[in-house]
């Protein structure tokens, strides 16, 4: 199995654990760190909103927590049969793990999905490398 089908795979299985009760709207997400392992992730929303966290979020978080600090690719899936981009604050959070031509695939369904580089989707970013 290809390391796209495997991400797709874990996009979609962590989608299903989505806590989604006020706005419905679950989102997927895998990231795949240079070491070759896996961490999936999924939204958790809360009743005041903002304490709300993304499901990129919780796949790097969570690679990160295991002592990964490079992601090479990252996957995303939300509505069915549409492609759901990360958010600004993902793809900030994104940027402080990845390099500019980490791969970001796009799901659309389980056979359909878009790949592209980090930069193309954050242009001119900060990173740590600007302090």
């Amino acid at each position: 199995m290809n390391i796209y089908k495997k991400m797709i795979d874990c996009a979609l299985d962590s989608q299903k654990k989505a806590y989604t009760p006020y706005s419905n709207f679950k989102v997927g997400a895998c990231v795949l760190t240079d070491s070759g392992k896996l961490y999936g992730g999924c939204n958790i929303e809360n009743a005041s909103y903002t304490p709300t966290v993304c499901a990129e979020r919780v796949a790097i978080f969570k690679a990160v927590y295991n002592g990964e600090k490079k992601i090479t690719k990252i996957a995303v899936v939300g509505k069915e049969n549409s492609l759901t981009y990360p958010c600004g604050v993902c793809r900030q959070v994104i940027r402080e793990f990845c390099s500019d031509d980490c791969e970001i695939i796009i799901i659309k369904n389980e056979q359909e999905y878009k790949i592209v580089k980090f930069s193309e989707i954050l242009p001119y970013s900060f990173g740590p490398e600007d302090l």
